[in-house]
């Protein structure tokens, strides 16, 4: 991979950090539980992207595995919240 390539990974993968860290506001504020879980998992899915951009760009493919192994930690998160913030009443809209 040439150097270009290489520095034009890394640059997208600080520009989804960015974003990341615009989404934490969401996380922070709130206002409802489901809108901080949806924050979260916008999060962890920006991780997952950064080190599969890392991991190509610095030609590192063990970084894809730890990434695989986050991508299920967020989906068994996403379950887990899910299940003991399901209310049986139903969802009340704001």
């Amino acid at each position: 991979m040439t150097d270009l390539a290489a520095t034009a990974l890394l640059a997208a993968a600080a520009v989804v950090v960015l974003i990341a860290a615009v989404v934490l506001y969401r996380v922070i504020a709130g206002p409802t539980t489901h809108d901080r879980v949806v924050a979260v998992n916008v999060i962890g899915t920006s991780i997952v992207m950064v080190l599969a951009l890392i991991a190509a760009g610095l030609d590192r493919p063990e970084y894809l595995d730890i990434a695989i192994v986050y991508a299920l930690l967020n989906f068994v998160l996403s379950l887990v919240v899910g299940r003991f913030t399901y209310d049986s009443e139903g969802v009340s809209w704001r």
